[in-house]
């Protein structure tokens, strides 16, 4: 015999039931809606991870052409002088610059091997200007080991003769100083040349030059990094580049 109790037991247990049944799906429907959310949210990150990458590998083969087309026309031009020396040693110098820079596609190097790129390039312009180039590097070693983007070093110094040393009569000053302020790198390229060739630069729309080191340093260090012109008397332009040391790992952070 079914007794009061039991009764009310049985009728509770089915008026419960139900309502922890809804309450229950209510907690796996917003638990499902709560993952596709998050699901969509990581699928976004990571096509526009992906899409910075891309541009930023678009910026980095931008630079790549600029300087052989500039090394190609030094090259050229102490053919034209018959300057027979000259000439093969600044093939030879290219060729050990083309073979470095194909041995790797990364988009963070040493800046060791940036700098191993940038005096390849000096030592063909050495070859070309001879005497008349006076060559001052201030280097940090400890920086050495520190990673950038590929090519910044080297832009800097091969804009420092495009638009300033090219025209420069007389003797030509290039200046590199390289070193840590207050957490910070600070690279400086000097040259004697006139500010006038400079000014225009980091306005540029080719994707070549400053602007082009604008873009990628902005892509790893955002608004911490800077890049500036600055010109003194006797026509002596600087171009600096100010960016936060920070580590492989968290360089890295920003690719994946």
């Amino acid at each position: 015999m079914l007794t009061y109790n039991n009764f009310i037991l049985l009728i509770s247990f089915f008026v419960i039931l139900p309502i922890f049944g809804a309450v229950a799906l209510l907690f796996i429907f917003l638990f499902e809606e709560r993952i596709e959310v998050l699901e969509q949210t990581n699928k976004k990150i990571k096509i526009e991870s992906e899409l910075r990458l891309a541009v930023y590998n678009q910026l980095n083969q931008q630079i790549q052409p600029h300087f052989l087309f500039n090394t190609l026309n030094v090259i050229l031009g102490l053919a034209r002088l018959k300057r027979t020396d000259e000439l093969v040693r600044s093939l030879e110098v290219f060729s050990l610059f083309m073979k470095s820079k194909y041995q790797t596609n990364d988009s963070l190097i040493p800046i060791q091997k940036e700098w191993e790129y940038t005096m390849y390039f000096i030592e063909i312009q050495t070859l070309r200007f001879r005497d008349r180039l006076t060559l001052e590097l201030q280097i940090e070693e400890e920086l050495l080991k520190c990673y950038i983007p590929p090519f910044v070093i080297q832009t800097l110094v091969e804009n420092a003769f495009k638009h300033g040393l090219e025209n420069q009569m007389g003797q030509a000053l290039l200046r590199i100083d390289l070193y840590s302020d207050n957490g910070n790198i600070l690279l400086k390229v000097m040259d004697n040349g006139s500010m006038e060739d400079h000014i225009n630069e980091p306005s540029s729309t080719t994707g070549h030059g400053l602007s082009n080191i604008q873009q990628r340093m902005k892509f790893f260090f955002g608004n911490n990094s800077k890049l500036t012109i600055t010109s003194e008397i006797g026509d002596v332009t600087e171009v600096q580049v100010i960016w936060p040391m920070k580590t492989k790992d968290e360089l890295e952070e920003v690719l994946r």
